[in-house]
């Protein structure tokens, strides 16, 4: 399955001229924000699926890739916005809700404002749009595709940022997501104020003492 427009297009052809793709990156991760993508693409453009050539749902490529693809889409996108809801907030609202205010805050972050949203999966009721939901919406979608790589590109680079912070966690390596490294951390030094405490293997950890700062 190859992501294409068929959807953006139908959509167009209903009299949405302005569709958004939305995506999100990180909701399974024991710590750091979840972020969400939307990415307006141009569909007037003759050559767009040429020029996004590549751009696929984000699990199938490469980090390397997913930069590449980064900073095409920016350049070709009509418009581009990222949304998080913080590990605080993930903890307070939990992580469906907060997954759909990180794809919300994404959505007011385009310069175009959408009159349709295709979503991978989630409805987004609160959104006040029209919205059509889709399973593996990611890897059928190319509005979907590109907000997935603008969503995990965007998260990477903020967990790899975080890492100079909490080095002893391995941020940079793992992007906060459970490995044995990321486990033996939490045992050896307990929760940082990046990690979701109302997360299992988190919370377990809970009664460690707090890393020295």
């Amino acid at each position: 399955m190859t992501a294409d427009l068929a959807f953006e297009y139908a959509l167009r052809d209903q009299g949405y001229a302005v569709v958004a793709g939305v995506d999100e990156a990180g909701r399974g991760a024991w710590a750091g924000p979840v972020v969400a993508g939307a990415v307006v693409l141009p569909l007037e453009r003759f050559d767009l699926a040429t020029g996004l050539a590549g751009v696929d749902d984000s699990k199938k490529l490469t980090p390397a890739q997913r930069e590449a693809m980064f900073e095409r889409i920016c350049l070709v996108a009509a418009a581009v916005g990222v949304g998080s809801a913080s590990p605080a907030e993930i903890d307070a609202l939990g992580i469906a809700p907060a997954t759909r205010l990180a794809m919300r805050r994404a959505v007011r972050g385009l310069a175009a404002a959408p009159a349709h949203l295709l979503v991978d999966y989630v409805r987004l009721p609160e959104a006040g749009l029209p919205c059509t939901a889709l399973v593996k919406g990611d890897a059928r979608s190319l509005s979907i595709a590109a907000a997935s790589i603008v969503a995990k590109v965007s998260r990477d680079r903020l967990m790899a940022a975080l890492d100079a912070a909490y080095p002893e966690y391995g941020f940079g390596a793992h992007k906060g997501y459970g490995t044995a490294r990321h486990r033996s951390a939490l045992d050896r030094v307990g929760p940082s104020p990046l990690h979701r405490r109302s997360f299992r293997p988190v919370a377990a950890c809970a009664g460690c003492a707090p890393p020295v700062r």
